[in-house]
């Protein structure tokens, strides 16, 4: 008959074994997550590859829908392009058919919205696949919508956003709301703040800098000589009252008229023509 004590010792040996076993089974599944190998290694057993199977196809699915997503955010409009009758300076080659631009004067037409060249005739066969760049869409305003929102990659302009969350964030309480027209000073200093925030300062001027490269000899020294003489004007602004923004009123016209738009475009060019002059002026011993 067994002793007191080896029945305890049994009995203190099945508790252990029993105890064991649940956590021994966790220790399996945690090996097996791990991609170990249970049991000898000559009889080795693995369930790595269903796990791995598992999570790659849950994986795949969350970036399936990640795409799907992203592709819901970006606008997929179909542009024409803007083209344009245009002179070339130097020798050009057609981007669709790859054969030279002949002639002196219009050798064929330019994208203004994306910068593509062509031939006149190649021009009807180019597919609608215009893509705006921000260097030659230089408005918000007076541009065309599918342009706007495919040079700045947007479902819809960036305007309507800001001002949408502007109004509903503190102006829905306000009387008249839509009905009280605003100041036209103050509605043009707002619009002229989006149309300069298409670049900044340093690429305005690096742009303005190619611009000028581009001119004749005659035009960019007659130019120079010009802006010096405005610059030397501006340092006595205290008696005559004539800064660069307002000789850029003055003279932004007379330099900056193109004779290829209308009388409306014109006028909407005016502010941008004094821009282009106010800068030419305060730069003028960095652009020429």
């Amino acid at each position: 008959m067994p002793s007191k004590e080896s029945w305890s010792g049994r009995k203190t040996n099945r508790a252990a074994v029993h105890k064991s076993k649940p956590e021994g089974r966790q220790q399996d599944l945690l090996i097996a997550a791990l991609g170990m190998k249970l049991g000898s290694q000559k009889s080795s057993v693995t369930i790595w590859q269903p796990l791995k199977l598992f999570a790659y196809s849950q994986l795949t699915s969350l970036v399936r829908r990640a795409t799907l997503k992203e592709n819901e955010q970006i606008p997929k409009y179909e542009k024409v392009h803007n083209f344009k009758v245009h002179t070339f300076r130097g020798p050009h080659w057609c981007e669709y058919c790859a054969n030279f631009m002949w002639g002196l004067i219009a050798q064929g037409v330019k994208c203004a919205d994306c910068g593509l060249n062509v031939h006149k005739q190649c021009s009807k066969m180019v597919p609608n696949d215009c893509k705006p760049d921000l260097k030659h869409v230089k408005k918000v305003y007076s541009c065309d919508l599918t342009t706007l929102v495919k040079a700045r990659i947007t479902k819809r302009p960036m305007v309507v956003d800001m001002c949408i969350r502007e109004i509903e964030s503190r102006g829905l309480n306000s009387e008249g709301l839509y009905r009280v027209s605003g100041f036209s000073d103050l509605i043009e200093d707002v619009k002229m703040a989006f149309d300069r925030e298409i670049m900044d300062p340093d690429e305005q001027l690096e742009a303005l800098h190619e611009a000028l490269r581009l001119l004749p000899p005659a035009h960019c020294e007659t130019l120079r000589y010009l802006m010096a003489h405005l610059k030397r004007v501006t340092l006595h602004e205290k008696e005559n009252l004539m800064n660069a923004e307002n000789l850029g009123i003055v003279f932004g016209p007379t330099l900056m008229r193109s004779p290829e738009l209308d009388a409306m475009a014109a006028l909407n060019d005016i502010r941008y023509q004094r821009l282009v002059v106010e800068l030419l002026i305060k730069n003028e011993d960095i652009l020429f």
